[in-house]
């Protein structure tokens, strides 16, 4: 395995702009410089042979892909779907859990603590916290979630939550107008993201959420109160809210190609977050797969509920960036950040991930003019793929 070497002949995205043709060095799973023009030096290099060279993808908010879902409350799953995320240029997430019995909540969450403990971050995706997507939801905004499950937040259930999970909890999604809410909010909300999702609250209810600590809002469009010209709900406050910013499923199944252009219009690329929200079916064949309990048919790009509701999906991120230059027609360099800066700032990793700069990990993928994934280098190490 290569410790120090260099990646030659790419077109590199930096938070200071495009070097059209430079090198990068890395040195010990770092990035230890990044300079226009040819490499001259004797270390071993690798051709990126003029291809794009962006921060590795974060995705934060996925259930889970590759026949793995991190519900499952195991390790061996947990290091197959890491493993299989370096295909698609994933270099960290979130684990994302979802509403279902206490049990099996605690059980994930001490399971996810435990590998995050012992996992191996050079041949594998990043595991650097935990979604908890539910239970503090609205019964009446479940979306493919199990209402069975859904009760009311409280400072000290969060707490008990947080503790099983070693502090590892990033971001709660949570319906701000149901009882408890309020309180926890204000009680926690400079230790945890709390995002606003699955929920009926209103346009007024929203801002007041954002005013006592919220600060993201989940998959918009999906699971939320709808824009309507006097009543504009959720989705109205996440577009005018500045202090909100926004992930989106970029998959033009869970929002029209035109709603996701809306979306970027009004928050801007750096409010701006591409998630997958996948499911076990990622990269898996057609076929009826569980989530939360509940069955999944997956047929062709959509995952569905026997009722016909979405259920999570199965895009991968390089997909999801490859539609989202597609839908908004915005170049790679305007949108590069959407995979990976905002989501290292949110999570306070912006020190050590999400952009191409010296003393940074070398979390780093080449992806072709198509968006396909050709390496990705995770702490130094070199995985290739599609060559």
């Amino acid at each position: 395995m290569l410790e120090n070497y260099v990646i030659t002949n790419g077109t590199i995205y930096t938070e200071t702009g495009v070097i059209e043709h430079g090198h990068i060095e890395v040195a010990h799973g770092k990035i230890k410089h990044v300079s226009k023009g040819d490499y001259q030096g004797q270390l071993p290099t690798i051709d990126a042979q003029f291809n794009h060279i962006l921060p590795g993808f974060i995705d934060i908010h996925i259930h889970g892909g590759y026949g793995e879902d991190a519900m499952d409350a195991s390790a061996k799953g947990l290091t197959h779907l890491a493993t299989s995320l370096l295909a698609e240029g994933t270099t960290s997430f979130l684990a994302t859990t979802m509403t279902q019995s206490d049990d099996n909540v605690t059980q994930a969450l001490k399971v996810i603590a435990q590998y995050i403990d012992n996992q191996d971050d050079n041949s594998a995706a990043e595991i650097v916290g935990i979604h908890l997507e539910g239970p503090f939801i609205s019964e009446d905004k479940v979306g493919a979630q199990n209402p069975k499950y859904v009760q009311r937040p409280s400072i000290d259930k969060i707490k008990y939550f947080q503790q099983l999970a070693q502090q590892n909890i990033k971001i709660i999604t949570f319906a701000p107008e149901v009882a408890g809410a309020s309180d926890t909010l204000s009680a926690l909300h400079d230790d945890i993201i709390f995002s606003i999702g699955h929920t009926t609250a209103t346009f007024d209810e929203v801002n007041e959420a954002q005013q006592l600590g919220a600060r993201h809002v989940t998959h918009l469009y999906n699971a939320g109160t709808p824009f309507e010209h006097r009543q504009p709900g959720l989705f109205g406050a996440a577009w005018t809210n500045d202090q909100l910013r926004t992930e989106l499923i970029v998959d033009g199944i869970h929002a029209h190609p035109a709603a996701v252009n809306i979306a970027l219009r009004q928050k801007g690329i750096e409010r701006f977050y591409l998630i997958t929200d996948a499911m076990r079916a990622k990269g898996m064949p057609d076929g009826t797969y569980d989530l939360g309990g509940q069955d999944v048919i997956v047929r062709g790009s959509e995952a569905r509920l026997a009722s016909g509701a979405l259920a999570g999906s199965i895009l991968k991120m390089n997909e999801g960036l490859k539609n989202l230059m597609s839908f908004t027609q915005r170049t790679l360099n305007e949108l590069w950040r959407v995979t990976s800066l905002n989501q290292a700032l949110a999570l306070n990793l912006a020190h050590r991930k999400g952009s191409i700069q010296h003393g940074k990990d070398a979390d780093l993928v080449i992806v072709n003019s198509n968006i396909e994934v050709l390496t990705t280098i995770k702490k130094g190490t070199v995985h290739e793929f599609n060559k």
